[in-house]
Parts: structure tokens; sequence; C-alpha cells
């Protein structure tokens, strides 16, 4: 038999065995003031447990829980479990091109909507969630926990927004992410960011063998960038167009994934997850996880601690049954 919370199981056992001696050792304050024949001759008869032996049934009582909390076990050697799903990172752009209003209220509102909608279809999978402008932000852990990661979502506002997209960090991050996974899936949410910001981004993505999944949030027609005040971006006094682009959608292709342009509706994400459910295919459709057999044994600890407390307090006399006894008692020694 072992034990998975020893350290705590230890910690409440020192005091515990040192309130318990005190207890159990040291004479009530009745026992001080009267002779033990005095009492022998108040005792209340059929009244249960003594009160030391009531204390003693209490202190093993709850021993057995401290045992129970230390959470006792037999290991028996390991057992294979099936899990379906696949292990993907989620990417999300958050840089300044993301106020742009060609998608209603703007592209990052769009976004957030498309990525919920799509978590609602990637029901066994696991995912990490990333932001990524200048820098790169571990918003979620890898989980399975989709409401959690949609709380997660909604919490990223438009005052998180930044200049630019860090392509080829995000690549990097990504792939450190992934190394150690079966399935290595990329979906990023973006407008597409720009031609030149790509190129390494795509060199890394290629080597390290990962499929990207692109959300492109935007229109062809694009929109002015707006700062961080809701104004309009000039360059050379001209309003800076953002479009969307192309080249993540060749990008996607080429490395055995796919690529939506984000409309309104869910019929696009219903194609994308479909596309990513598809991997399942070169992995059987499952993967075997090896973990330990473990059969539980608190809950033994606990349910015998439980009936001697009960058994502990059932024993205490009612007060007015004791004084009542005692007053026939003087009676009848007149």
């Amino acid at each position: 038999m072992s034990f998975e919370n020893i350290p705590l199981m230890l910690l409440l056992l020192v005091p515990f065995a040192l309130f318990a001696f005190l207890v159990l050792t040291n004479k009530e304050g009745v026992e001080r003031v009267f002779p033990k024949e005095t009492l022998d001759r108040i005792k209340v008869e059929g009244s249960g447990l003594s009160s030391r032996l009531r204390n003693l049934v209490i202190f093993i009582a709850i021993l057995l829980m401290i045992i129970a909390i230390g959470h006792p076990y037999i290991l028996k050697g390991e057992k294979e479990v099936e899990l379906s799903g696949l292990n993907s990172v989620i990417a999300l752009d958050i840089s300044a091109s993301m106020r742009t209003k060609d998608r209603y209220p703007n592209r990052l509102e769009f976004a957030k909507t498309k990525i919920k909608e799509l978590l609602e279809r990637l029901v066994d999978d696991e995912a990490m969630i990333l932001t990524f402008s200048n820098d790169i932000y571990l918003v979620s852990p890898m989980t399975r926990d989709k409401d959690t990661l949609k709380e997660v979502i909604d919490g990223i506002t438009i005052d998180y927004l930044q200049t630019s997209s860090n392509f080829s960090a995000l690549a990097n991050i990504v792939s450190s992410k992934l190394k150690d996974r079966d399935s290595k899936i990329l979906i990023l949410v973006s407008d597409g960011g720009e031609k030149g910001d790509l190129k390494e981004f795509k060199k890394v993505i290629k080597k390290n063998n990962i499929k990207l999944y692109s959300i492109i949030i935007g229109t062809k027609e694009g929109g002015a960038i707006l700062d961080s005040k809701g104004k309009a971006i000039l360059k050379d006094e001209k309003i800076i167009i953002n479009k969307i682009n192309d080249e993540l959608a060749k990008i996607s292709k080429e490395s055995g994934g796919d690529y939506i342009i984000a409309e309104y509706g869910d019929k696009d994400i219903d194609r994308l997850a479909k596309s990513i459910d598809s991997n399942l295919a070169q992995y059987n459709g499952k993967k075997i996880l090896k973990i330990q057999n473990k059969v539980e044994l608190f809950y033994y600890p606990l349910i015998v601690s439980i009936l001697l407390l009960l058994i502990a307090f059932s024993s205490i006399p009612k007060r007015e049954e004791l004084f009542r006894d005692i007053s026939e008692r003087r009676v009848d020694d007149r």
C-alpha cells in the first residue's frame, strides 16, 4: 500500500498526536475536585461510553480521516487508455490591424467568435491558446476544458492590441510547444500580416512538420487601421487600408493543412473543423496513453471514521437525564 499525499498526512499527524496525548493523559476538571469514590456514586449507569473512552473513539476517528486524506492506494501496474482527439495550438493575432472594422464589430471580436465556434466542434481535442503581436503570450496551457478556453478568449479585449505581428517568433514558440506531440497542428487566426513577415514563418512551419490551419479575418476590400482612440492611422497624409493576405492561405495548403476566409454564419467553421478532424486518420483515430492502475482505498478509513464519530456522539448522555439521575441517587441515599 502507498500514499499519494504523504507530506500533508505527516503535517497533520504531528499536531494531532500531541493534542491526543495531552487530552487522553490529562484528568478532567471534575476528577481533580471530587475523589474517585464520590464520582463512582454519582456515575450515570447505562449512559454509554465514559468520557475518556469517548475521547479515544473520537481521536481514532480523526486519525482515520487523516489517513484518508493521505489518499492510500494499491498500485497494480499500468494500463493502457485510448484517447481520441488531437493536440493543437490556437494562435490569435492581436496586432493593431485587428482593430479594422471590415468585420463587425471589428476583426478582433469577430475572430474571438470564430474561435469559440471552432472550440465547440473540437470536442475531444486538446488545445492551447496563444496571442501574438510583437511578443508571444501564453493565454491558456493545453487543456480539453472548452468552457475555460471560451472564458479566456472573452478576456482578450481591444486594449491588448499592439503594433505589429511577429510571425517568425510565433512559429518558433509553437515548434517548441508541439515538439513532443504526435499531432502538430497550428490554428492561426489572423488577417494575414505582410508577405515579408511570412517568409521565415513558412520555413519554420515546414521544417518542423507543423500543419497550419488558418482562419483569415477580414475582407479583400479591407478597411482602415485604427489607433487606440479609434482614429484612422495616416501615412503620407493617406489612410492606411489593410486587406487580407492570400499568402497565409498558400502556406496552409502547402503544409498539408487548410484555411478559410471567415464569413458570417458557421458553415466556414464546420468545414475547417472537418478538415482538422481528418488528421485523426493518420493516428487510426486514437492515441494510446499508459497510466498507473490504482485501487483507491481512502474511502475505507473514511467510512469507519464516520461510524466511530456517530458512536461517540450518540453515547453522550442528555443533560436532563444526567441531573435527574443524580437527584434520584441523592434521594435514595437519604
